[in-house]
């Protein structure tokens, strides 16, 4: 039976920039074996799989190496699949394994509720001193961001010229780093890069995901509640945060399709 399948520019309103990702529609989900190898033959930092449920839709998603439990390019991808390809219409209620995450179009953006993740000081020496071999800077801050550790070094121009060493950087404790600093363009508030070469993924080019930390660390050392980020990978890609009530927040971005096709299964 074939099954809907697209490819999707998320965190970007231009094609072949932002993040790719794979959004595969099913009407149940099949064996996780097979899950895991379309994300292989996808070959994309996440393949996100939807499935519609009494209320809301299921959602999961994978890297070419492990199921995720947070992912935000590849939900901001599938909002746009199930809008623009299947026909859906309204708010969309996403049921993950990170909780209940909700999507809305806020004019030509998706606007994604997501949970905030603080970031606390790191305290572990073993720990800083990868990190430190692994960059071959040492950052003014190294925190914990729930499961990424959060680097924030003295430059702009420091993280986009990093060249990071994926051996080492593979060798810490976590799901990715997250390197960032303060924008020296006026029209950011940020910066960041994401590594996560422990799931298959060298650098991810726009982490959804890795804001819900940036978010909170960058909103208490400049005092703004909206941030504008820059996500300074070779693609690129842009992200508005806004708070949103308590714990949590709402992740900003455009998306467009760039092809779709059936899975032939």
């Amino acid at each position: 039976m074939p099954l809907p399948l697209y490819q999707v520019d998320a965190f970007s309103q231009e094609p072949f920039r932002g993040n790719p990702a794979a959004v595969c529609v099913l009407d149940a989900f099949l064996e996780d074996a097979t899950l895991a190898a379309i994300a292989r033959e996808m070959n994309l930092s996440e393949t996100a799989f939807v499935v519609p449920l009494a209320s809301g839709f299921h959602l999961r998603w994978f890297t070419p190496v492990a199921e995720v439990d947070l992912c935000g390019h590849a939900t901001l991808a599938t909002a746009h699949v199930l809008w623009q390809h299947q026909g859906v219409s309204g708010d969309l209620d996403f049921h993950t394994r990170s909780g209940l995450l909700q999507a809305r179009r806020l004019g030509e953006w998706i606007a994604l509720d997501f949970p905030q993740q603080p970031v606390t000081p790191l305290e572990n020496q073993q720990v800083e001193a990868l990190i430190v071999g692994a960059l071959g800077i040492t950052p003014v801050f190294m925190g914990q961001a729930g499961s990424d550790l959060l680097v924030e070094l003295g430059e702009t121009v420091a993280v986009r010229e990093l060249t990071p060493d994926l051996a080492e950087i593979a060798r810490l404790p976590c799901r990715g780093l997250i390197v960032t600093a303060q924008a020296d363009d006026p029209e950011y508030d940020i910066v960041s890069r994401f590594f996560a070469p422990q799931l298959g993924i060298p650098e991810d080019p726009v982490t959804g995901s890795a804001h819900c930390s940036l978010y909170p660390y960058w909103r208490a050392k400049l005092g703004k509640d909206e941030l504008m980020a820059y996500q300074a990978s070779a693609r690129g890609g842009v992200i508005q945060i806004h708070p949103h009530g308590g714990d949590r927040l709402l992740l900003l971005g455009q998306a467009v399709t760039i092809f779709a096709g059936e899975l032939l299964l």
